[in-house]
């Protein structure tokens, strides 16, 4: 036990790097987005957003009546 803190400390440096590294990535590199275009991405977050906005339209609607 002579280290003291210096895991801890290397331990929060490199989840730090980790972090960075992720953070930098380019859009492609993401897993989310392995393999699909930019027009891809896109089209799949415009029908995400649309059933998101359908979903908020329809909740007001649902608890009126």
């Amino acid at each position: 036990m002579t280290r003291g803190n210096q895991r801890e400390l290397a331990r929060a440096k490199n989840q730090k790097k980790l972090q960075d590294q992720q953070r930098k990535k380019g859009s492609n590199d993401k897993d989310s987005n392995k393999g699909l275009t930019l027009e891809q991405r896109k089209q799949r977050d415009a029908d995400l957003m649309r059933e998101k906005q359908q979903k908020a339209l329809d909740k007001p609607a649902g608890s009126a009546s």
